[in-house]
């Protein structure tokens, strides 16, 4: 089960990456890592990791700015792994969005049975969304089971590749994805000519979709980075 999950590791000190990594390799976990604040924020939004295990004192921007960003755009798991001990640092992380916190020096023991908690965890949420086969936003319809569309109770005429566009937009509902994440998905790599073939179907599914192109109500665009599916009341 471990190789479905990919972690990203933020620490800046040498020695604890080393043995994080060392660890995740070992138990067949994937991996990322970053050693600063600005490096997680890019691998975040690049990758999609499952699960962020994050060091507060970074060299660059403190790890609480990382959980506000990822926040803003994600819900993705974060656990915090700080020497900082104080119960009102651990307040703060955790209010500012993060889901675990873990306290240094931390066994290897330890560690592994958090990343349990949230495997466990992200299982249950996968098999309730895979048991959820009719997603529905506003007027928008996608049937999973079917592999079908509608807007306004008529059937949409999409291609392959919009269809797909629009399972990866649906089932990360609130989500802002970025170019890569979305291609890979599609594609299976993120190619520039795939990012360039992404802006298409992105234009033609929106025809398709939107009433009014000039203001989207379903799919927004988030300039230099990726799309967004909004969510839509009745």
């Amino acid at each position: 089960m471990n190789k479905t999950m990919t972690v990203l590791v933020v620490e800046d000190d040498m020695p604890i990456r080393n043995l994080i990594s060392t660890t995740l390799k070992t138990h067949e976990y994937k991996f990322l890592t970053a050693k600063d604040g600005n490096d997680a924020i890019m691998q975040a939004s690049s990758h999609n990791p499952d699960v962020v295990l994050l060091d507060l004192g970074l060299p660059d921007i403190d790890g609480i700015e990382v959980i506000k960003n990822i926040r803003s755009w994600s819900n993705m798991p974060i656990i915090v792994i700080s020497a900082r001990s104080e119960d009102t640092d651990k307040i703060e992380a955790l209010d500012c969005g993060a889901d675990d916190y873990l306290t240094k020096p931390f066994s290897v023991e330890e560690l592994l049975a958090r990343l349990r908690v949230t495997q466990r965890r992200l299982s249950y949420q996968n098999q309730a969304a895979v048991s959820e086969s009719m997603f529905t936003n506003g007027k928008l319809k996608v049937d999973y089971a079917a592999g079908c569309a509608y807007l306004d109770e008529e059937e949409m005429h999409l291609t392959p590749t919009e269809y797909k566009l629009l399972c990866v937009l649906s089932q990360n509902v609130g989500k802002v994805l970025t170019h890569k994440f979305i291609a890979e998905k599609i594609w299976g790599s993120a190619w520039e000519t795939d990012i360039g073939s992404l802006r298409v179907f992105m234009t033609t599914l929106r025809k398709k979709i939107e009433k009014l192109p000039d203001s989207p109500q379903y799919i927004q665009t988030h300039i230099g980075v990726g799309y967004r599916m909004m969510k839509v009341e009745c």
